[in-house]
């Protein structure tokens, strides 16, 4: 019998949902590419419901109960007193998501001698050491290509929002107002602007075929040079590097995984390199950005807007400095995690599961680490190494210190 251990958002406010706004989810049988969608040998959930909080416990309960496994499911994971840290001491398999992430640790692995199979519900798995997973032998895996298309079309709709002043005039309208002036003094056009985006993968690629149909100049940069083909299609220019890129483009998107190599790429520095008044999008990871740079190139005008919905730590603690810096466009970590996602990563998770327990190969393209290295995609996008130091401010989220 394993101890699966699965690290979940609350449910809403409200309680758990009754009824939903739509009565079913379109049904996609294949990503662009041609990769399948999870293909686990069958699902206890409706697509369309909520499986990503406590309650929806990734439709995971009546399988693995079945098998005689058991099942912990917890929104308490920051602070050596929560109950993630309570349970680490037996538990076999750790599941989680980039949203609430558990940050493993090189502390929390030692804690965890049992510890076999960390999957991420969703992608990007910087939340975990990857060098201490390989060192204690701990595979990795996520589910790939689960919910690309939804983060893109999040960064589609917040470089709009940006672009446009959508969200301080939808607030006019709030207020019982009509100010048109105040509205439209910082509302532009898309079109004709240069849009670049830092990786050009599945998201990143996704954002570019995206935003083509809005008559803007293209470029990327990315350590995979796309081909030419594709180049030619959506009528690119590579940079190879990205400080030539973010120098003559008016709005910058984020894509790229976070790991040592990319942590707090744009800085003071790089942000001076960029045009004055661009825009910078970020539903990668939080830390790939300074937290104070952000904040200190809107108030001095260098940024005309910032927008994204990853945050560092996560959850971000209630005074973080980027909830009320001027002209932002925040969400919480969202765009991965539409109910149309959560039905494909709750299938992968039961995918990979099965798998495991079953003793069939994982998919290529959902492990990161296995066998002591870095493996599939994890190989493909990440470097060695730690990216979670300075989680502990996720422990202030409640409590509204700094």
């Amino acid at each position: 019998m394993a101890k699966v251990l699965c690290v979940l958002y609350d449910d809403p406010v409200t309680g758990y949902p009754q009824s939903y706004a739509r009565d079913s989810v379109p049904i996609i049988k294949t990503y662009p590419g041609g990769q399948t969608l999870p293909t686990p040998r069958s699902i206890d959930f409706k697509a369309g419901q909520l499986l990503g909080s406590v309650s929806g416990e990734l439709g995971l309960r009546k399988f693995l109960e079945s098998l005689g496994h058991q099942l912990v499911v917890t929104s308490d994971k920051d602070g050596p007193n929560s109950r993630l840290e309570k349970e680490l001491a037996d538990t076999d398999i750790i599941i989680s998501q980039p949203f609430w992430p558990a940050y493993l640790t090189e502390e929390r692995f030692a804690k965890a001698p049992k510890l076999k199979l960390a999957i991420t519900a969703g992608i990007g798995s910087d939340h975990i050491d990857l060098q201490a997973a390989i060192k204690h032998g701990v595979t990795v895996a996520e589910v790939s290509y689960s919910n690309s298309i939804s983060v893109s079309e999040h960064v589609v709709m917040m470089i709009l929002s940006l672009v446009r002043n959508y969200i301080p005039s939808y607030q006019w309208v709030i207020k019982g107002g009509w100010n048109i002036a105040d509205c439209v003094q910082r509302s532009y056009d898309l079109e004709g602007m240069d849009v670049g985006t830092v990786a050009a993968g599945r998201i990143g690629l996704a954002v570019l075929r995206r935003l083509k149909a809005f008559d803007v100049k293209l470029h990327y940069t990315d350590r995979y040079r796309l081909s030419p083909e594709i180049e030619k299609e959506l009528n690119l220019t590579f940079h190879t590097d990205v400080e030539s890129m973010v120098k003559v483009c008016d709005v910058v998107t984020i894509n790229c995984p976070l790991h040592p190599e990319t942590e707090h790429m744009f800085d003071d520095r790089m942000i001076a390199k960029m045009k004055r008044g661009a825009y910078i999008i970020n539903t990668a990871r939080g830390k790939i950005c300074d937290r104070d740079a952000i904040a200190r190139a809107l108030e001095s005008g260098q940024l005309a807007g910032y927008a994204g919905d990853v945050w560092f730590p996560q959850p971000a603690p209630q005074n973080h400095i980027w909830r009320t810096m001027p002209h932002h466009g925040m969400t919480p970590h969202v765009s991965g995690t539409s109910l149309s996602a959560q039905a494909r990563y709750a299938a992968g998770t039961r995918e990979i599961l099965e798998c495991w327990f079953e003793g069939r190969p994982i998919r290529e393209e959902y492990l990161i680490v296995d066998k002591g290295h870095l493996a599939g995609a994890g190989a493909h996008s990440y470097s060695t190494g730690n990216a979670t130091s300075g989680w502990e401010e996720a422990t202030k989220f409640r409590t509204g210190t700094r």
